[in-house]
């Protein structure tokens, strides 16, 4: 559960905005599902979307697990500045940390020292083939404390007040169902446990990500605002060169 990025010679490739405007506006092509009508389909949308919205901002395809490498590439650090990522996570010693998306685990075995000798990393992703990467990583690394977790399309499947910090690098606007997994993230996490979204900005028309894989931080407050699920905007940092990271938390009994 990965972005798409695309290089500076292709951002020309990123579809308008019009394209949501015309169903936005006039209702045509746009169907309610019946059965959990927090969602609806547009029939016109962009391609590289799943003409699934929700709350106004269509659902992205997600990343196949063919874009493993990528996330690897030794280039990453320079580009995303993973170094300060970690940092502005306030990682402690004992945590335990859900890592939603992993992927390669790219991420995950960075944060696995941070949260050591009794804290853990739960590396959760939907795709078999990217837990297999990771049990691999284990292996060769002999880091003991990255757990990989079959997750599920709307839920963790993990249990109820156990996580100390979720974090998504580039993975919620992937999910394809975004708010059961709310739901499910405010039952997760132990009071005043947190929600970090890593997300490719928005706002900044020069980031080179195709628009479906970009949030902008009013969508995210927007949708993790409701009311239902109890959770509290935190705050927005900046510090990143093309994302924003943004936490919500659950409050404290």
């Amino acid at each position: 559960m990965r972005h798409c990025i695309i290089s500076t010679l292709t951002i020309s490739l990123m579809l308008p905005l019009s394209l949501f405007a015309q169903d936005e506006a006039t209702n045509e092509g746009v169907s309610v599902d019946p059965d959990n009508p927090v969602y609806s389909w547009h029939k016109e949308h962009d391609r590289n979307g799943t003409g699934k919205f929700y709350l106004g901002r269509e659902i992205a395809r997600v990343m196949s697990y063919h874009g493993a490498p990528w996330l690897e590439r030794p280039e990453r650090e320079k580009e995303e500045k993973i170094s300060v990522l970690l940092e502005v996570l306030g990682l402690k010693p004992g945590m335990t940390v859900v890592d939603l998306g992993a992927g390669s685990g790219r991420i995950s075995f960075l944060m696995a020292p941070k949260v050591s000798p009794k804290g853990k990393v739960l590396a959760v992703d939907i795709q078999d083939e990217m837990l297999a990467l990771i049990e691999k990583k284990v292996d060769a690394s002999g880091i003991t404390n990255v757990i990989p977790v079959k997750g599920k399309v709307d839920s963790t499947g993990l249990k109820p007040n156990t996580a100390d910090l979720i974090i998504m690098v580039d993975v919620y606007h992937e999910l394809e169902f975004p708010h059961e997994m709310l739901a499910d993230f405010a039952k997760i996490l132990k009071p005043g446990g947190r929600v970090a979204w890593v997300e490719y900005r928005k706002e900044d028309p020069t980031v080179p990500i195709k628009l479906v894989h970009k949030m902008s931080v009013k969508q995210v407050r927007k949708e993790a605002s409701q009311k239902e699920f109890g959770l509290e905007y935190v705050e927005t940092i900046g510090k990143l060169p093309q994302q924003h990271v943004i936490f919500f938390q659950k409050p404290k009994k």
